[in-house]
């Protein structure tokens, strides 16, 4: 009996696995990959402390978009325009609209970057990666985009590898995630702030959501789901862990800076090997092509949901035209400021992290007063806990953007 029992509840889990899973690895992306590439060549091993509480925090965020999506059956941005009215509504969905569109720009630049490092030029890779990634969409059903989303997330694990292959000082690189190191240097702030706001961001809660409404997780499967919440984000953590202490042990050891993921896994090659440098650039590519598939996704959800219109990777083209009208719209803009020249691309995706840093404490106050409203969650409201770590969340991102405008704008 206690065998049947585990077997039914293993064969749940995996039915609803899915959405935690791809929004926590979307989150590991272009700018996420290189802000901990940086970290890791920057400052050795003294950052990867922060990403246990950066877990935390993703974490506790992320099961409250999951559970208003299991109690409700709405997203999130159906309960901000029905809490809140149209306006504020209107307001959020254009603060996401501007902060995605720079950030699918960042992705498809990532993607041209992993496949120029495997020779590969992008005015090949960048057309031909915008295709499919359209195609998967327009043309499949949600299972079988969802399917195709997880095979992506399997790309991430080029980090772990790519990590144990340089072979770092593992005692160093323990004590650097368990002993809380600060330092009175403005860059290894600025570094830790831009390491909270990669990984967290709108997008992730919206897109969350959507897909738990989408793929029908009721309340009686919501424990799966909250387990899958807990998984994803720890998958996630150990990618970016992996990768902070891959240029740890490689480029910080070597004295080598970089600017960005691609310069890491060019640097990486002489140093740990061609295989190393390769696995880098496969992840790039892999966590790119994910976010470039799901940004827009997510853009369309939250858009079309805000003001009623239809959407759905179920629905076709007749039946939910500006739903498709505005994923095909992000990925060709995305795809073209990558291969248009004389586009500023910096500018266009500092615009995206100030509007995503502007944008998140937003979206955490609106989530805080929903998730706490009886009359929407019932008895599954927030717990004490929840309030305070997502509460503080909000309260340091507002802090952080506005270090981040001050340093760039000086």
């Amino acid at each position: 009996m206690f065998a049947k029992r585990t077997l039914r509840r293993i064969i749940l889990f995996l039915a609803i696995i899915g959405p935690a899973i791809i929004t926590s690895s979307a989150g590991n992306d272009a700018g996420g990959i290189a802000t901990y590439a940086i970290a890791g060549a920057s400052y050795g091993y003294a950052l990867l402390w922060s990403i246990l509480l950066i877990t935390f925090s993703t974490a506790i965020v992320q099961e409250m978009a999951a559970r208003m999506g299991a109690v409700t059956g709405k997203g999130l941005s159906a309960l901000i325009r029905e809490g809140f009215g149209v306006r504020a509504t209107f307001f959020a969905m254009l603060g996401l609209l501007v902060a995605n569109v720079g950030t699918t720009m960042a992705e498809f630049a990532g993607i041209a970057a992993a496949f120029e490092i495997l020779g590969i030029s992008k005015y090949l890779s960048v057309p031909l990666a915008a295709l499919l990634i359209w195609a998967l969409v327009t043309r499949g059903s949600y299972n079988a985009v969802e399917k195709a989303l997880l095979a992506l997330c399997s790309a991430l694990f080029a980090y772990v590898v790519s990590g144990l292959m340089v072979g770092p000082p593992w005692g160093q690189v323990l004590r650097g995630t368990l002993i809380p190191s600060l330092r009175p240097d403005p860059d290894y702030i600025l570094l830790l702030i831009a390491s909270f706001g990669t990984t967290l961001t709108p997008w992730m809660q919206f897109y969350l959501q959507s897909m738990v409404t989408e793929k029908g997780i009721a309340l009686r499967d919501y424990p799966y789901t909250r387990l899958e919440v807990i998984f994803g984000t720890l998958f996630a953590s150990i990618v970016a862990w992996f990768i902070t202490v891959t240029t740890a042990a490689t480029l910080f050891a070597h004295g080598i800076s970089i600017e960005s993921a691609a310069d890491a896994a060019r640097a990486l090659a002489p140093l740990a090997g061609e295989y190393a440098g390769t696995l880098f650039a496969i992840g790039l590519l892999g966590a790119s092509t994910l976010a470039a598939a799901v940004l827009p996704i997510s853009t369309a959800y939250a858009v079309c949901e805000a003001f009623g219109w239809e959407r759905g990777i179920n629905c076709n083209f007749e039946e939910a035209p500006l739903f498709y009208g505005l994923y095909t719209g992000l990925i060709v803009i995305g795809a073209a400021a990558v291969l248009l020249p004389g586009i500023p691309l910096m500018p266009v995706m500092w615009l995206s992290q100030v509007a995503n840093g502007i944008l998140l404490p937003i979206i955490l106050i609106l989530m805080l007063k929903l998730a706490n409203d009886k009359r929407i969650m019932g008895n599954h409201i927030n717990g004490n806990l929840s309030n305070a770590i997502a509460f503080f969340t909000a309260i340091f991102v507002s802090l952080a953007t506005a270090l981040l405008m001050a340093s760039w704008l000086s």
